[in-house]
């Protein structure tokens, strides 16, 4: 992470922080974020988040720039980013091969578009073999997005979102409100994307949050098993993402492929499986 506005100010000696002014730790599921105790109090402000300016000869209050480090780990949180992944940044991606080389400058690329683009900056796709590290860059990149530039930005696993929906129905509360918050978001980002049984309902949550976010023109970041490309034909629904032949149009229907192919960039990430490496 390049700094955040108040790390100018902490100790760069300090154990804690190491001079970045924000702790980042586990809470249960998720990685939590917190401002670290070594930044003094603000010398312009005395702490209240406020100062005084001249706009000619009227004064008015303004918010401090101390207060944007605050406003930037609150979204951080927000983001609801998984524990596993709550250190994963451009910096600790593993590259040691062309292809994953070519994934982390594609990811870094898209991100600087996307500071300069603004609202209608288009989405991206991140797609691969398991074990490759696409989770790992959608984190990085919403973890500069949101301390670096500020951005709101809300992490899903999609089957995750499909359990959550249908908890929702069994306790009597409808879809719709879950669904039209995700599509308010600066910028949304799916794990796992086609990941599940392909039922008829399953694809009709893809088709309305990618719907939400199509009509409403914001963008969309997305990791998935599958390749992006027309249908195969195969129509088993059930295997596995390690053997199944299926491209990502058979999972998420024609519609849904569609919009996305006009809303997203495309970036493979190639090179080894972390995973198998390690075992």
């Amino acid at each position: 992470m390049t700094v955040q506005a108040n790390a100018s100010r902490a100790n760069p000696t300090c154990d804690r922080c190491r001079g970045e002014g924000l702790i980042i730790e586990i809470q249960g599921a998720l990685a939590h974020a917190t401002e670290c105790e070594c930044i003094p109090e603000c010398q312009i402000c005395g702490g209240q988040g406020r100062r005084l300016v001249r706009d000619g000869d009227v004064p008015r209050m303004v918010p401090c720039s101390c207060r944007l480090l605050t406003q930037r780990t609150g979204l951080f949180n927000q983001a609801r980013i998984p524990a596993r992944h709550a250190n994963a940044s451009f910096q600790s991606f593993e590259h040691n091969s062309k292809e994953a080389s070519r994934a982390l400058g594609g990811a870094m690329t898209w991100c600087k578009a996307f500071v300069e683009g603004g609202p209608s900056s288009r989405g991206l796709i991140l797609h691969g073999g398991v074990g490759r590290g696409k989770t790992h860059l959608m984190i990085a990149a919403i973890r500069s997005l949101i301390l670096d530039h500020g951005v709101s930005v809300r992490f899903i696993e999609f089957s995750h979102l499909l359990a959550d929906l249908k908890k929702g129905f069994d306790e009597g509360r409808g879809e719709s409100k879950t669904l039209g918050a995700l599509g308010q978001i600066d910028l949304l980002a799916i794990d796992e994307l086609g990941k599940g049984k392909c039922t008829d309902w399953e694809r009709a949550v893809a088709d309305e949050l990618v719907s939400k976010r199509y009509n409403s023109m914001k963008p969309l970041l997305a990791t998935t098993n599958y390749p992006p490309a027309r249908s195969s034909g195969v129509r088993t629904a059930n295997l596995s993402d390690e053997t199944s032949l299926q491209t990502l149009e058979d999972r998420v229907g024609e519609r849904v492929f569609s919009r996305l192919m006009q809303m997203c960039d495309i970036q493979r990430v190639g090179g080894e499986d972390y995973r198998a490496k390690s075992r």
